[in-house]
């Protein structure tokens, strides 16, 4: 199959929306995360070399090139998700005839769930990074195109929520508890830290409209 990153819009919601079940939400999510990083790069692109923000142009060409560095990251587990959810249905078909075939199987379906988990959980991390990233945006960028900060925001709160959701499905297929347990925990330790945080650039933005 194409990569999904080399479709056009068209082309990648038809592949969506077909009865594939992959793309699914895990790519979605870090695709919503992706436009939240290229959104952020916008306003600093705006904000580079206008009259106003000279005091910020060190600091706007460093969250620049850190919002690009996410993108770029992001883009890549739109495609990775996809990858990670075939390992699976690729595991579910190994033979299980015989005792040594079943184990072989368990050890590799366990191995892919983890790897479904892994994919989403590092989109988690990056959106939650892109939080950091529209915040700045938000106080110090074009204050025209203030409102795409905030949607940059909304964005990658929505591929974090997203892509949790993600990791918990595949984390109710894992025997390994303590995996499973340390990974829940950094979940709520995201969700309570990216929550915080666009609450926060939301009031930046209300403030300046």
């Amino acid at each position: 199959m194409t990569k999904l990153v080399k479709m056009n819009i068209k082309m990648f919601l038809d592949e969506l929306a077909s009865s594939s079940p992959a793309p699914g939400g895990g790519s979605v999510a870090a695709l919503s995360g992706a436009l939240g990083a290229a959104l952020s790069s916008m306003v600093c692109n705006l904000t580079r070399g206008k009259q106003g923000y000279e005091a910020a142009q060190d600091e706007i060409k460093e969250i620049l090139q850190r919002s690009e560095e996410l993108r770029k990251h992001l883009t890549e587990l739109i495609d990775k998700d996809t990858e990670a959810f075939n390992e699976v249905m690729k595991a579910l078909t190994m033979p299980k005839e015989t005792e040594d075939q079943k184990e072989h199987r368990r050890h590799a379906m366990q191995n892919a769930f983890k790897h479904a988990a892994d994919v989403p959980l590092e989109t988690a991390r990056k959106c939650t990074q892109i939080l950091d990233v529209a915040r700045i945006v938000a106080e110090k960028g074009n204050k025209n195109s203030i409102s795409d900060a905030a949607v940059s925001a909304l964005m990658a709160q929505t591929g974090l929520q997203a892509a949790m959701l993600n990791v918990r499905i595949n984390l109710c297929s894992i025997k390994d508890a303590e995996y499973v347990q340390k990974v829940s925990a950094e979940l709520d330790e995201l969700l309570q830290n990216a929550m915080e945080k666009s609450a926060e650039i939301l009031g930046i933005v209300e403030k300046s409209l």
